[in-house]
């Protein structure tokens, strides 16, 4: 046995290099406990009798300050255990959804409280201030401030305008909307957002996503007006769902996207979109509106065996290598960090010039031509609210809004916490929703945080949201002047722009990473990256919600059991499969459950795991297998992991009971928590096993054997 003067430093290397844990499949596999620690392995003991604490029930008091005092120094087991059987009446149901209701209420509340008693005039100010974090920042902008933000607009401009001509084409939709969509939205945003670094604007994915989904009611092809309508009736729903998050605290809702599914489907989104813009580069006339894979091959492979002009694949391809090598010069040189911000602009002129004076539209080379100019016109009239689609377009809008918060609050937490400042979640879900409500009434399909800009943004110093306000005014300037210039803009350059954006979202190292960390968490990348490279978008994120709840229902259908020992030189019980130093007591066998609920769909699974352990040190016994033949005479539930237990887990553990009892077993519980020892009291189990109820496993055992009372961590 360790000696008691085992320093902190040996047992911290204990907890680090601990055996590594079985892994999901070996814990899948497992059949009612047959690979876990076996029973033998337990010291023997001869048999003792629980120390029973008083019967006589002791009512329990809030205690003043002196009174917990003297009961530090004084108290003793009996009296502990007497504590957890007399504790007050947990709440019920009723009290913990009002909880939650009051809880959710609870920070307008206080705000609302506090405004109670300050001026009518000061009060509107809070409430500004509070919808308007701008007018809170806004009070300390100076001169130096707005010159970061200055050159950080400019920069993230001469890259939006390019990339969100790209990403509405990308979308199906023609190429103003994306200009539109880089205005109004990132000036909301400015308002609203408690993100300094975000850049707002169309992005990839989502720009994938929409048109993958809508051009099932509505072919773009033959009704572009109609298709149009409806991606501005799912951006109004989008919005209305991203704000009502927000508004009431259901942020939750966007975890169901698990960061390993959302890793997944986003490399599997940018195979997609990179195989898309093969249709620019290589200027293909007819392409299929499904997005998977082998579609979009097959109509590749058709495509070589008709006419076509190489020019645009040449041109594209050039540019592309312009900007890749662009990228990898600002990489490596800091200082150059505005050559891959300025590179697609620049591509964009360079190539405009070259086909205008080749004429190389005559040659085959596929132009934007005409892009409408002027400010982004009213499209309240193109909301579609009492359409036959209007369910079908609400649930696009459901999905949009859980993918475009995952990526934007992504986004702005990696940089919030580069530059130490806390980012409201919920107001960003606010300020998200209110962007695209208005956004659908001004032409503009569905914005969030850009990952490329926002990095772009961040390099070019910018300090404040202004750097939107900067960004949507240049985009305005270009709106008014500048689109009749684009018109012999290649639809190549569009492809080899968005084709330039794509390696930053397959993120091979995280893919890795999820790999080493969790096997099921890889099982769900995977599902959605196939799911959507083979089937559909809509098809790869349910394959990876299903995968992940699946993984949830494992896990609560088939919790894991550890058998518990001291660890030497302390007074903690710990698994002894993570510490096989700990020394398991004599004749004792401590069970806890890894399960936060013990229900229908776990217990019988946990107790016969628990009766096949004692039926294999019985039949050890008999073999004469274990030290002097002496078996296991209690066992101790530490039911410190349990939250909550339901009618199915109390018959259970009756079962369990009635099978130690024809064993010569006692069944002790310790460490139960308030709603569990409530049921178990209010179901007479506690009365069952002789009120053998304790406030740690420590005592428990203590009660069994007497000595020192150890504490059970």
């Amino acid at each position: 046995m360790a000696s008691s003067a085992t320093n902190h430093g040996e047992k911290a290397n204990w907890v680090l290099h601990a055996p590594r844990p079985p892994g999901p499949w070996r814990e899948f596999m497992e059949f009612s406990g047959d690979q876990e620690t076996s029973p033998m392995d337990i010291l023997p003991s001869s048999p003792k009798h629980f120390k029973q604490p008083s019967t006589a029930s002791l009512a329990v008091e809030t205690p003043t300050a002196e009174e917990k005092l003297d009961l530090e120094k004084n108290s003793n087991p009996v009296q502990r255990s007497e504590w957890v059987l007399n504790g007050p009446e947990p709440p019920g149901l009723w009290h913990e959804l009002m909880d939650s209701v009051r809880e959710t209420a609870s920070c307008c509340g206080s705000k609302y409280s506090s405004l109670k008693n300050q001026p009518a005039l000061k009060s509107v100010v809070s409430i500004q201030q509070e919808i308007f974090p701008i007018l809170v920042w806004g009070r300390s902008y100076n001169f130096s401030k707005f010159k970061h933000d200055l050159l950080a607009g400019l920069t993230i401009a001469s890259l939006c305008i390019p990339q969100s001509i790209g990403y509405a084409t990308l979308a199906k939709l023609d190429p103003q909307y994306g200009l539109y969509t880089s205005v109004v939205p990132p000036l909301i945003y400015a308002v609203m957002g408690t993100s300094r670094e975000i850049a707002i604007g169309p992005v990839a994915v989502v720009s994938l996503l929409l048109p993958s989904m809508i051009q099932k009611l509505q072919d773009p092809g033959a009704d572009p007006i109609a298709y149009t309508k409806l991606v501005l009736t799912a951006t109004f729903f989008t919005g209305i769902f991203q704000a009502s998050f927000g508004l009431f605290r259901l942020g939750f809702l966007v975890d169901f996207l698990s960061h390993a599914a959302i890793v997944g489907f986003v490399a599997g989104a940018a195979i997609i979109i990179g195989l898309q813009q093969l249709k620019g580069l290589l200027g293909i006339a007819h392409f299929p509106t499904n997005t998977d894979v082998i579609s979009v091959m097959e109509a590749v492979w058709t495509s070589f065996h008709h006419p076509w002009s190489p020019h645009n694949f040449i041109l594209g391809c050039s540019f592309l290598c312009f900007i890749l090598i662009s990228r990898y010069l600002g990489k490596k040189n800091k200082k150059l960090f505005w050559l891959p911000a300025v590179a697609p602009l620049l591509s964009v002129i360079l190539s405009t010039l070259i086909v205008y004076l080749t004429r190389g539209d005559k040659h085959g080379i596929k132009i934007v031509k005409h892009i409408k100019d002027g400010l982004n016109p009213s499209s309240v009239n193109l909301l579609e609210l009492n359409g036959p689609y209007v369910g079908d377009v609400a649930k696009v809008g459901l999905i949009v809004a859980l993918v475009a918060l995952t990526e934007a609050i992504a986004v702005g937490r990696s940089f919030s916490s580069i530059k130490g400042y806390h980012m409201d979640g919920n107001k960003e879900m606010v300020a998200m929703g209110f962007m695209n409500i208005v956004g659908s009434f001004t032409s503009c399909y569905v914005a969030t945080g850009s990952f490329s800009r926002t990095a772009v943004n961040y390099s070019a110093g910018c300090e404040t949201p202004v750097s939107n306000i900067v960004m949507a005014i240049t985009v305005i300037i270009s709106l008014q002047f500048l689109t009749k210039l684009l018109y012999y803009t290649p639809t190549a350059i569009l492809a080899s722009i968005i084709l330039s954006a794509l390696p930053g979202l397959i993120d091979l190292d995280k893919v890795y990473k999820i790999w080493k960390v969790d096997k099921l968490d890889f099982l769900a990348c995977v599902g959605a990256f196939f799911g959507v490279l083979f089937a559909s978008v809509e098809i790869g994120l349910l394959v990876a919600v299903t995968i992940s709840f699946t993984k949830i229902i494992l896990i609560s259908i088939r919790p894991g059991t550890e058998t518990l020992g001291k660890l030497p030189g302390s007074e903690m019980f710990c698994d002894t499969a993570q510490y096989p130093m700990a020394v398991k007591i004599p004749g004792v066998m401590i069970i806890r459950v890894k399960s936060a609920l013990f229900c229908f769909a776990n217990a019988s699974f946990v107790k016969e795991r628990i009766v096949r352990w004692i039926t294999a040190q019985k039949a050890a016994d008999t073999k004469g297998q274990t030290k002097d033949r002496e078996t296991i005479h209690v066992v101790i539930l530490d039911m410190s992991n349990l939250i909550n237990i339901d009618t199915s887990g109390i018959a259970t553990l009756e079962e369990l009971q009635k099978n130690l009892i024809s064993e010569g077993i006692e069944l002790a519980i310790a460490n139960p928590r308030w709603q569990v020892i409530h049921k178990l009291k209010l179901s007479n189990f506690v009365g069952k096993i002789g009120g053998r109820v304790f406030v740690t496993v420590g005592e428990a055992v203590d009660a069994s054997f007497g000595g020192k009372i150890a504490t059970a961590c």
